[in-house]
Parts: C-alpha cells; sequence; structure tokens
C-alpha cells in the first residue's frame, strides 16, 4: 500500500501525524481481511544517494505501532 506518510518531523519526533492517522482505516480493513501489508512510502528529499538519518521512516513505524496496537516493522 503506497501511503502518503511524508509527516512534519522536529528532532526526530512527529510534530503532526495527520496524515499517519488518516491511513489507519484503511491499513486497519486491511490487515482486519487478512492482507498482509506492506507499507511503502518516503521521508523528505535527500540528495545523492546517500543514506540520512533525518530522512528514516522509524519514527512513522513507531506511531503505526502505536496506533495499531501490532508491531510495524521497519524495513530497508
Amino acid at each position: 500500500m503506497r501511503c502518503d506518510l511524508n509527516v512534519p518531523l522536529k528532532d526526530n519526533i512527529i510534530t503532526d501525524d495527520t496524515r499517519i492517522r488518516s491511513s489507519m482505516p484503511t491499513i486497519r480493513y486491511l490487515v482486519s481481511n487478512g492482507a498482509k501489508v506492506i507499507l511503502s512510502s518516503h521521508l523528505g528529499r535527500p540528495e545523492g544517494n546517500g543514506y540520512e538519518k533525518k530522512f528514516s521512516l522509524e519514527p512513522i513505524a513507531e506511531r503505526i505501532t502505536e496506533l495499531l496496537g501490532s508491531t510495524v516493522p521497519l524495513g530497508n
């Protein structure tokens, strides 16, 4: 499932989770109907091809885990 989870962060803390919360009904629907859900998104616009910690989706995975009530692992 492609999600727009490009949320604002300050010091790696989500300041507005509206986009995450708006995706939750669809995620819950899929999970409750037996789907194995893989979420695809991005955060920010990194320069070049290197990894930048500030663009990690880790805070988003943690917030979805909280909202869903089950672990959402982060893949690389």
